[in-house]
């Protein structure tokens, strides 16, 4: 049974939320190729190492216990990418460069834009607000201080900081707990059908609401969002149906 308490709390992904890390990414690769334009690397081979660094960072698998920081495995993936491109020398110096511009140049161009943090302080009038972000801790600590967003939320949770990240039942249950509040007192808000959507409907929350910008078909076989949103600024309307 849902109850008659309403919504009390909101649970919200970080990145592409929030904030926009996709289009602070692009400017960071292209900070990365203004680098390289200065070097001894081939103009053409450029856009080439980008786009091998950004198919190692999607497919990356960090452990920490290995003893290496998520900075060491990231100047690795640029390495690789340099070294796998025909011509080009695998100059671990011109690596840790690449990868601290780009490191440097992301974190830089994130904000919470003023829209937003006004949206936040408004609804932490009324609800216990949760940020529930996936991915290495120094990361997304990197991310939350840059943004300066901390100060917004009752609980945040960072996926690396435990066991077992989203969509897992198990991150979610910690964050009820932690805050005081069942699920059926929860929405979760993400951009993340996998993760987000998924992991709001195995944590039992009241409802999904997906944060889609970029207006995009929701994939066969793929779980259904309650809500759909062409933004976070919008959540306000849901919050009036639920009531």
């Amino acid at each position: 049974m849902m109850g008659s308490r309403g919504v009390l709390s909101i649970i919200f992904d970080l990145d592409n939320t929030l904030i926009d890390t996709a289009g602070a990414g692009r400017t960071a690769i292209q900070k990365v190729c203004e680098l390289l334009k200065s070097t001894h690397v081939q103009e053409s081979h450029i856009r080439d190492i980008c786009e091998r660094f950004l198919r190692k960072l999607l497919q990356e698998s960090f452990d920490p216990s290995e003893g290496k920081t998520i900075d060491d495995v990231r100047i690795q993936h640029w390495c690789e990418a340099l070294q796998e491109t025909p011509g080009t020398d695998p100059d671990p110096a011109l690596a840790s460069r690449c990868y601290y511009t780009w490191k440097n140049t992301r974190l830089q161009a994130l904000s919470l834009s003023s829209e937003v943090r006004a949206l936040l302080e408004e609804l932490q009038k009324n609800y216990k607000l949760l940020l529930l972000t996936n991915g290495d801790t120094q990361t997304q600590r990197e991310k939350i201080e840059a943004v300066r967003c901390e100060g917004l939320f009752s609980l945040v949770v960072v996926g690396g900081d435990h066991p077992e990240q989203k969509p897992a039942r198990s991150i979610f249950t910690h964050c009820f707990e932690s805050a005081g509040v069942r699920p059926q007192d929860c929405i979760m808000v993400g951009d993340s059908l996998t993760t987000d959507i998924q992991g709001g409907v195995n944590a039992g929350v009241r409802a999904t609401v997906w944060i889609n910008a970029g207006s995009k078909s929701l994939p066969q076989d793929s779980v259904t969002p309650d809500y759909t949103l062409p933004t976070v600024l919008h959540l306000k309307e849901v919050l009036a149906q639920l009531a």
